[in-house]
């Protein structure tokens, strides 16, 4: 068979420590599992104006467009604020995503047992917590039209932007969703504000007429956005999947990330529609920044972007079997009181990005 293939953006700051663990895993899956992939680089963000004048090449995105799955580190920091808008990292990032029309983020918050006392919500809260948060990424008030700033008869200035969904946008992203809860707990929340914004009320009729039409199997509960915000720190294991625009999922999934104490643990994924074969493009990264601050001094916490890899070989790839190996091999080193810095506790060992990295090696040789 053709070897899949992989691109990866290390991007910036902690972004280059981070996937060299990713790489070390992508050769164990090589030598120990058969399991090869056909692996370019790039560059993406501050790095890439530094050597190309923009943050993302046309070369880069053709590469991103051949790929059938990308993993991209981090991008920005402050030796680029002063660039214009057009050049910023970020815009490279923000690029790949509206090329490769990648609708669908989505963000899991789940606590190890080993970290439980690190989130600021009671331990039995939280313990065991696995919600999957399913956001709407390329509509919504975002990207709806009219929008800017204009100045008025009188002198005042007025901002606007505009909330805007349509059926399809809200179907496609709602099957995501149904279809992630049908191989999870079978249930889904649908998130808006159909009590003030029209919207949000197209939003609710859409996706109960499509889990009444093909998903009868899934529990579905409507929830008012500032509702679930304080849902999720009340009683955060009530949900599984939760579903949203994009400007709620901004925010709740952010929200979310903090109940299991540290950014450091988190991955994410962006994923397109699916093509006659059921293929998408799609794009994986932590939730973590770049962090300039730590960069280059091996202190790097790699999990969340190994964590996410191992959701590109679920998602993207079809491995259940080696995606669950890695968390495993994750969940084992944690529970052996291995931390980076991030996540430090008391009695725990306090490890670089290199020893957490063989560390999560020595467990999958245990493992197999």
């Amino acid at each position: 068979m053709t070897a899949k293939k992989l691109l990866i953006l290390p991007g910036d700051g902690i972004g280059p420590e981070v996937m060299a663990q990713v790489l070390r895993i992508i050769d164990w899956l090589a030598k120990k599992r058969q399991l090869s992939f056909d692996v370019s680089e790039g560059l993406v963000g501050g790095c890439s104006y530094d050597k190309h004048g923009v943050p993302l090449t046309e070369e880069t995105m053709e590469l991103a467009q051949q790929a059938d799955a990308v993993l991209l580190g981090a991008v920005g920091g402050p030796k680029w604020d002063t660039l214009p808008f057009a050049l910023k990292p970020e815009r490279g990032l923000l690029r790949l995503r509206k090329d490769l029309k990648l609708f669908a983020n989505l963000r899991p918050a789940f606590v190890f047992d080993a970290l439980a006392d690190a989130s600021s919500l009671k331990t039995d809260l939280v313990r065991g917590l696995d919600i999957m948060i399913v956001r709407e990424l390329t509509g919504g008030v975002y990207f709806g039209e009219p929008r800017g700033i204009e100045t008025l008869p009188n002198g005042e200035r007025r901002g606007v932007n505009t909330q805007v969904y349509t059926t399809s946008e809200i179907v496609r992203i709602a099957e995501v969703a149904f279809e992630l809860a049908r191989k999870r707990g079978k249930k889904v929340h649908s998130v808006e504000k159909a009590n003030v914004m029209e919207s949000g009320l197209l939003w609710r009729e859409e996706v109960q007429k499509l889990r009444d039409a093909r998903y009868p199997d899934i529990a579905l509960e409507h929830m008012y956005a500032d509702n679930c915000a304080m849902q999720l720190v009340r009683t955060p294991k009530q949900f599984d999947v939760i579903v949203t625009d994009n400007l709620f999922g901004d925010l709740l999934s952010d929200c979310a990330a903090m109940l299991t104490g540290s950014l450091g643990m988190l991955p994410s994924a962006s994923l397109g529609a699916a093509d006659a074969n059921g293929a998408r493009k799609a794009l994986y990264e932590p939730v973590h920044g770049s962090a300039p601050d730590i960069a280059g001094r091996d202190i790097a916490n790699p999990l969340a972007t190994l964590l996410s890899f191992a959701m590109m070989l679920r998602y993207s790839f079809d491995k259940e079997e080696d995606a669950t190996l890695l968390e495993t091999a994750v969940k084992a080193v944690l529970d052996g009181g291995m931390r980076t810095g991030d996540i430090m506790q008391p009695g725990m060992a306090k490890v670089s990005t290199t020893v957490m990295g063989e560390s999560i090696l020595r467990e999958l040789d245990k493992l197999i």
